[in-house]
């Protein structure tokens, strides 16, 4: 395969999650391989340089729409480093979509992740109120200002809905984008009922980089990991604990909103059994993961990938997870793990006693799970996806005459 010159975008969260492990992920990958990769990042922590004047405030709005500011430096970027392909990895909301028209104008192909929903709900999770909704896919997005769905405040999410109905009607999401990557079937079938060009759109899913390594020990504790949040059936967790009919430790990795809540909780229902370890390194995190007899996932959203899925397939772990989106199709039930219905604490608990009497079938299922990461999940497999994604895509924007040439 030809190296290639390719500019990586990526906009980071206030606070970090698995699309800025993805992005750095896919960074080391492609510079492992010989490519010639620049980056382009913005930080939404940049908000807090900005003063608290109503005027700040509406200028930050009008950038979360157009910036033309990121526009011009991009165009910049683009005529002087002329890069064969541009790779989004997400642009809400400082770098803004601006930057899509700068590439459509000098002829640079891009290739768009689907880390999440954003383009189809202002919320970026099709959640609302404990439980799953698709009302701005049957309504439209301005569904959600009614709901205050974006941080719970109907002018921020008017912000929102307003970029993605302005760069419908510009036509960004149809035109200037040529490859969509999402991560699952699950998701791409989403995108495509809601309009999106099925032939844009692969499907590529996240990766362990670096393999952490098969388990050669079971220790006798469950564990979770990620973001103590609603929509990760962070509470669902902690009431299926106690319904428990046996004892079995529970080790919690992750901070979010919901912790004093459920650590109150905890000691309430269950002291001597959860364990709340707040964040850790990804070399404790792995270790906890390899000794864990297995892995809950119990997210009442959909999910994009969740990386927790991944890591317990890559250490050979099996895992417990909602019936649900993306997990449903990634964990096969009674093969890499259990399944449990949605939001369900009483099912949760079934499964996860079943689970507990039932330990060789679930380290059967372990080795079934390492044996899914090799076959999909593997740094090097993931590579060959993606260019063969960038080579469809090169081919496919080659006919293109560009409004500016370079």
């Amino acid at each position: 395969m030809r190296t290639m010159k390719i500019v990586l975008v990526h906009n980071s969260y206030q606070q970090g999650g698995g699309e800025d492990v993805v992005f750095a992920q896919e960074r080391r990958n492609l510079e492992r391989a010989g490519h010639d990769v620049l980056v382009y990042h913005r930080s939404n922590s940049e908000i807090e340089n900005l003063g608290a004047r109503p005027f700040d405030r509406i200028a930050l709005a009008k950038n979360t729409i157009w910036s033309s500011n990121t526009r011009r430096e991009f165009e910049a970027l683009l005529a002087r480093e002329a890069p064969d392909l541009v790779h989004v990895h997400n642009t809400f909301f400082m770098i803004s979509p601006s930057i899509y028209s700068a590439c459509r104008d000098r002829g640079v192909p891009v290739v768009q992740t689907l880390h999440n929903f954003r383009l189809l709900c202002p919320a970026g999770t099709l959640y609302r109120d404990g439980a799953v909704c698709e009302a701005c896919l049957t309504s439209g997005v301005w569904s959600s200002v009614r709901y205050s769905c974006y941080r719970e405040s109907r002018a921020a999410t008017a912000t929102v809905a307003l970029m993605l109905a302005t760069h419908t009607l510009l036509g960004t999401w149809r035109h200037s984008i040529d490859t969509y990557i999402a991560l699952t079937n699950f998701s791409r079938d989403k995108f495509i009922s809601a309009g999106l060009n099925p032939n844009k759109i692969a499907v590529k899913p996240n990766f362990v980089d670096p393999d952490p390594g098969e388990r050669t020990n079971v220790g006798d504790y469950a564990l979770y990991t990620g973001r103590l949040s609603e929509e990760k059936g962070a509470s669902v967790l902690v009431e299926a604990w106690r319904r428990l009919p046996v004892r079995c430790p529970l080790h919690v990795v992750g901070d979010g909103p919901l912790r004093a809540t459920l650590e109150s909780k905890a000691q309430e229902y269950a002291a001597s059994r959860i364990n709340f370890r707040g964040r850790l390194s990804r070399e404790e995190t792995m270790a906890l993961v390899k000794g864990a007899r297995f892995v809950v996932v119990p997210s009442t959203c959909y999910e994009g990938f969740p990386l927790a899925i991944a890591e317990a397939m890559a250490c050979g772990t099996p895992l417990i997870c909602s019936r649900l989106g993306a997990m449903k199709e990634i964990v096969a039930d009674h093969a890499t793990g259990l399944h449990f219905t949605p939001g369900d604490p009483d099912d949760l608990a079934r499964e996860v006693d079943w689970a507990l009497k039932q330990p060789a079938d679930m380290e059967e299922m372990g080795r079934a799970a390492r044996r899914e990461y090799e076959a999909h999940y593997t740094a090097e497999r993931n590579y060959s996806i993606l260019m063969e994604i960038y080579e469809r895509t090169l081919t496919r924007a080659s006919d293109r005459v560009p409004a500016l040439s370079n």
